[in-house]
């Protein structure tokens, strides 16, 4: 099962130390008991509204921000939680690997590409 609190404190965990903060720190700028953040922070303790908006003002995050990435995180987690009750996946298919190619100063429709249709991603600028 997939909890929504786990991936809460899962990036707010991240915030945190990816600003070289404490917990101690935070808990003190957002007036939360240094235990309560750390069981936020875990995913044992479901956060309040209030209790995140002031989580984020002492992380300098918008709540949207940190909104986004746990959705980002709970997409990912329901894909792969999908694959793992269907079938396996499949090994990935190795490609040939094509060089870049920059073209200046001619007209798209004097360039042709001839490469596998597979291997190749072609992207209008």
């Amino acid at each position: 099962m997939i909890l929504l609190r786990r991936l809460l404190g899962d990036v707010l965990r991240r915030q945190r130390q990816g600003q070289g903060r404490t917990l101690r720190e935070v808990s003190s700028s957002a007036r939360v008991s240094l235990g309560y953040l750390s069981e936020v922070e875990r995913g044992q303790k479901e956060a309040s509204s209030e209790l995140l908006s002031a989580i984020c003002d002492a992380l300098d995050v918008r709540m949207s921000e940190l909104m986004r990435e746990v959705s980002d995180e709970l997409a990912l987690a329901e894909l792969a939680r999908s694959a793992a009750a269907t079938e396996p996946v499949p090994a990935p298919v190795r490609r040939p690997m094509l060089n870049s190619v920059s073209v200046t100063g001619v007209p798209p429709e004097r360039v042709t590409i001839k490469a596998p249709a597979e291997a190749v991603d072609v992207v209008a600028a």
